[in-house]
């Protein structure tokens, strides 16, 4: 097995760049330039890739990644060439992928064998000399946020909050349905359910709202557990009732308390791993703007940014409403926005800036681990150093 040499330089700003967003629904390929002003292709693998007692499988994602990155390069090979001497030993020049980021959802609890078997494999494949593998959590953070410090609040079924100074992570909840997720979809529809079933038996806290909502979906109350219990995928059929809640909280109290009730959760969520202070030091830009274009200077003004990103706000103002409310008690300081890129964009931004020689963010072995940086290190040595540097939200005094 040929490996090409680690780079040593930046990558020609015309070289390629792949992004891969593998999560519940699938496998999603971007290909792109480094010169984020470039365009990008995009490609959907429909099938979800495989987890099995060893973890992710790697090569069944490699199964679907290595074809989907050799017919969007065939896509945009163009005519021409690097002009003479824009190539630089040891790194990309234009027309090779330079870089690689792979965000994965369980990378950080079930990547052991993508950690051990894409560097060399994709090295062979695609000839890469630089690859980050990361969890979905920090590809949605560099999505929303960037490369600057501040936080990310990832809302869909479940809901994971990750916060970064550029020292370290600091992650709050995100434990599934059964041990967390609190303010989440499926939190959110259960609470709506239980609010409804309580209405059925005659108890305090019902809603009839949410009773008739109940019926409409799902059919008589007394069939709810034997269509429920069963599933498989519980937490996808309680986050389907969400928007039902949503819908009845205008005119309904106890629906209104649920939502006010999640954006509590949320938001104590995003103040356990908010940076002290707006972030250590001084809060720098990622050198993209909003739509991927070159930027100079600080936007935070000292601040913190929160970013909502995920399906769950979506539901839109019953939802974010209360969220604004209680994230200006907790934290008087953010600044709160909606997210300005997926996940997909996240791995995409990696990649480039791994491709530039300019990954900021904090790296650490399971949440976003470099493989192929050489033996000095990345350039946030302390992260490299202490392989822990993922705090909980008990351990955010530190």
């Amino acid at each position: 097995m040929t490996h090409p040499p680690a780079a040593t330089a930046p990558a020609h700003p015309d070289a390629y760049v792949l992004g891969v967003d593998s999560g519940g629904s699938g496998l999603r390929v971007a290909l792109g330039r480094v010169d984020p002003a470039g365009p990008v292709s995009t490609m959907v693998c429909a099938e979800p890739v495989r987890t099995g007692p060893g973890g992710i499988d790697a090569v069944h994602l490699l199964d679907q990644l290595l074809p989907a990155a050799r017919e969007l390069l065939a896509r945009a090979a163009a005519p021409g060439t690097a002009a003479p001497g824009t190539e630089t030993p040891g790194t990309a020049a234009a027309g090779e992928i330079a870089a690689v980021a792979i965000g994965a959802a369980g990378m950080a609890t079930l990547g052991g064998r993508l950690r051990a078997e894409l560097p060399g494999a994709l090295a062979d494949a695609l000839g890469v000399r630089r690859l980050a593998l990361a969890a979905d959590a920090v590809t949605a953070y560099a999505g929303a946020v960037g490369q600057r410090p501040g936080v990310v609040v990832a809302g869909g079924t479940g809901m994971i909050a990750l916060g970064t100074d550029l020292a370290s992570w600091r992650r709050a909840d995100g434990w599934g349905h059964l041990l967390g997720d609190n303010g989440g979809g499926a939190w959110i529809g259960r609470a709506g359910l239980d609010a409804a079933m309580r209405a059925h038996d005659g108890r305090r806290g019902g809603s009839p709202a949410l009773l008739a909502r109940l019926v409409s979906v799902f059919g008589p109350a007394e069939d709810l557990p034997g269509l429920l219990y069963p599933r498989y995928d519980r937490p996808a059929v309680l986050a389907s009732f969400a928007p039902e809640v949503a819908a009845c909280a205008g005119a309904d109290p106890v629906a209104a308390g649920i939502l006010r009730e999640a954006a509590r959760h949320i938001a104590e969520a995003a103040a356990a791993v908010c940076p002290r202070g707006g972030g250590a030091g001084r809060e720098e830009d990622d050198g993209e703007d909003d739509r991927g274009g070159a930027t100079s200077g600080s936007r935070s003004g000292g601040r913190s940014e929160v970013a909502l990103t995920g399906g769950l706000f979506r539901m839109g103002e019953p939802l974010l409403a209360p969220l604004r409310e209680e994230l200006a008690q907790l934290l008087p300081r953010a600044r709160v926005d909606t997210g300005t890129g997926d996940p997909l964009t996240g791995a995409l931004r990696i990649a480039r800036a791994l491709a530039a020689d300019d990954l900021r963010l904090p790296r650490h072995p399971a949440m976003l681990r470099v493989p192929t940086e050489t033996s000095e290190g990345p350039k946030n040595e302390a992260t490299d150093r202490d392989t822990s540097a993922v705090h909980h939200s008990s351990d955010i005094s530190g």
